[in-house]
């Protein structure tokens, strides 16, 4: 039996994109059967909380691109949805703190039963922003369904109504999340390790002086 801990280069290429760049390591944390499925239980309890009422889905982008996808065709009944984008990583490993609007919605949402749909809810910044944005506009309700939930990092006192999986405090890939615009192709979601930096040079005096 192949261990769960496997490397995702075979899966990768396999799939015909790139699990590593130089020394850059995913490890597989969630494989795609168990998201599948968590994600028809998520479908299944949202339906159930509002029975045959209109659902309207806000995507937050990119990285909830996969997750708002496969978990509306798992709802039944009528469902819209819109996107919206915020920032607060950019290129690094951990959320810089300061979160600001890129992309607004298309459409009004007053009125409507809106769930935002987040690939992960970290320090919860980034929500807390967009559900205070979001609560003038006058939802008739306003629930939150995440893929991914860490709670050792949680900074904001928001929480979610939906959640996928907890997960550790580890920096992850794959299934819309990204590092650097890179691994948001790979099917599974898994751990991202970055290279170790290479040690620093010793000063050309230091080494003249032990040259015999």
């Amino acid at each position: 039996m192949k261990k769960k801990s496997k490397n995702l280069l075979s899966q990768a290429r396999k799939n015909g994109s790139s699990a590593t760049t130089g020394v850059e390591t995913v490890r597989i944390l969630i494989p795609r059967t168990r998201i599948h499925r968590r994600i028809q239980e998520i479908a299944r309890q949202i339906r159930k909380d509002f029975a045959s009422e209109p659902l309207h889905l806000v995507g937050v982008l990119k990285g909830a691109v996969f997750f708002l996808a496969d978990l509306a065709r798992e709802i039944p009944g009528e469902v819209s949805f819109d996107f919206i984008a915020v920032s607060s990583y950019g290129k690094n490993t951990h959320s810089s703190g300061q979160v600001r609007l890129t992309r607004d919605l298309d459409s009004s949402i007053e009125g409507k039963i809106v769930i935002v749909v987040e690939d992960i809810l970290d320090t919860g910044m980034t929500l807390q922003y967009l559900l205070r944005i979001l609560k003038h506009r006058k939802p008739k309700a306003l629930k939150v369904a995440v893929l991914l939930d860490k709670p050792s990092r949680r900074i904001a006192q928001v929480r979610a109504d939906y959640i996928g999986f907890s997960i550790p405090n580890a920096f992850v890939v794959g299934y819309g999340l990204d590092f650097a615009e890179r691994y948001r192709n790979l099917l599974d979601v898994g751990v991202l390790t970055l290279p170790e930096p290479a040690p620093e040079s010793q000063p050309l005096a230091a080494a003249a002086s032990k040259a015999p």
